[in-house]
């Protein structure tokens, strides 16, 4: 509950009154992510000073109230949802730093920097900022940060907390403090960096990264590789990585999602498959074109009906449309989509297609399957209608199940969207109780009121289930 002094000492800190949102109607568009659950907040806030993060996190840890930092809200996994009330901090105004320096390979940014344009600015030093999630060009940094977000080149390349060299915090107490730096090696003491990257914003409000850059390759060459069994998909990609070639993507399509394309917005992907899978290679012009085509052998070797090479960059950029196109496309047949992101072992990825197989039998739903399928970060999309409350219990039983598949498969409840408050019932099943117990007590030493993102990754209760309807 926001009182009228901590408004008025609010004021103080954020003087702009159009960054102070009190409205109904702003309350609402804040209510909400790319997930499930609507929670309206008692006050939205717009820093754009490490100062002002400070003055209100103060003020947030004198009365008590919960605070939730907030990019654009692509979340998919209820990362930034106000659970409790309290204040939605909103860092997606908060764009005024991009410094490329290209001396020293890196970029210094604020945390409402759209995630693409890094990689932009970079490519015109002949350099280039890895990480690709799917809402790139829309999403903040701060919030990949939080999340720890990957996309497509993480199979070659690594996700986020891969290329973060420093921070600067501000602590669920209110201090200002900086990780890292701007080195490429840097052993002084814990790495609180990593820390922080993917804790969800429980562990403070990053309000400026540094971010390391690569060399950019010189070219890049793209193919399609078709399948009549998904299960035979999952052992060419094992063949491939074990083959002494490294592609920079390897992304899968079953057969639903290439349907689904081809409906929305037809491409020219073959109908009649059970799966496709897009692959780049990258790298100097000449090894990349033999590289593709051992890649070629392999796959036919184990059982590819037909591998298509590219002829040129517009036609790879039609195929990579494709893969980008599949949530747009699928959801046209019911609204309701619950996009999963259980990642396996790469030697477990023939078995997880055929138990999904098994999970869309026996529950009777629509599940649609795509991602990353190079390291193994499977996307199981289940398109519903959240009014259809049978089917919505039946959806909720089989999500439990693909988690525990991951898990007993060796895997992990999630590869790059988060646990959020999705994935919060399942915490013990894969860290056990000792593990999270752990976790527990980090967040407690740093965050002793537990005021900053309270309600997401630990369970509130021993016996939190998935809830997608409420009764």
């Amino acid at each position: 509950m926001i009182t009228d002094e901590m408004l008025r000492q609010l004021r103080k800190v954020i003087t702009s009154s159009a960054r102070v949102l009190t409205d109904k109607a702003d309350l609402v568009s804040y209510s909400y992510d790319a997930s499930f659950g609507s929670y309206i907040p008692d006050l939205v806030l717009q820093p754009i000073s490490a100062e002002e993060v400070s003055g209100v996190v103060k003020a947030a840890n004198h009365w008590k109230v919960p605070i939730y930092p907030r990019g654009r809200g692509t979340s998919l996994s209820g990362g930034p949802l106000p659970v409790h009330g309290g204040i939605v901090l909103d860092c997606s105004q908060w764009n005024q730093k991009l410094i490329i320096d290209s001396d020293d390979t890196v970029a210094i940014v604020s945390p409402g920097v759209i995630t693409a344009e890094i990689d932009h600015a970079a490519s015109k030093h002949g350099l280039m900022y890895p990480p690709d999630p799917s809402s790139a060009h829309v999403s903040t940094i701060g919030g990949n940060l939080a999340e720890n977000a990957g996309g497509p080149r993480g199979l070659k390349y690594g996700v986020t907390k891969d290329y973060v060299l420093g921070l600067e915090v501000v602590t669920p107490e209110g201090e200002i403090i900086k990780t890292g730096g701007r080195t490429i090696k840097n052993v002084t003491g814990y790495d609180l960096t990593k820390l922080i990257v993917g804790s969800e914003g429980t562990l403070g409000v990053i309000t400026e990264a540094t971010l390391k850059l690569i060399p950019r390759p010189q070219a890049a060459q793209t193919m399609m590789v078709i399948f009549d069994d998904i299960v035979d998909a999952g052992k060419a990609i094992s063949s491939v990585l074990t083959s002494g070639l490294l592609p920079s993507k390897m992304e899968i399509m079953d057969q639903s999602s290439i349907v689904a394309v081809e409906a929305y917005e037809p491409i020219g992907l073959p109908l009649d498959v059970d799966a496709i899978i897009l692959i780049e290679m990258d790298g100097h012009p000449i090894a990349i074109g033999d590289e593709c085509e051992q890649v070629k052998k392999v796959c036919l070797a184990v059982g590819a009906k037909e591998v298509i090479i590219a002829a040129d960059d517009e036609s790879a950029s039609r195929l990579w449309k494709a893969r980008k196109l599949v949530s747009p496309a699928i959801v046209r047949k019911k609204p309701t989509k619950i996009s999963e992101d259980a990642t396996i072992p790469r030697s477990k990825i023939p078995e997880m297609f055929k138990r999904l197989k098994e999970i869309k039998e026996k529950y009777d739903i629509d599940l649609v399957v795509f991602g990353h399928a190079g390291d193994g970060n499977l996307h199981p999309n289940i398109i519903t209608d959240k009014r259809d409350r049978e089917e919505m219990r039946r959806v909720e039983k089989a999500v439990e199940e693909i988690f525990a598949t991951a898990i007993q498969l060796g895997g992990t409840l999630s590869g790059e969207h988060g646990i959020g408050t999705m994935k919060t019932p399942f915490m013990e099943m894969e860290l056990g109780e000792a593990g999270l117990d752990m976790m527990k007590r980090i967040k407690l030493v740093w965050d002793p009121n537990n005021i900053m993102n309270p309600g997401k990754i630990f369970p509130e209760s021993k016996d939190q289930r998935l809830v997608l309807i409420n009764d």
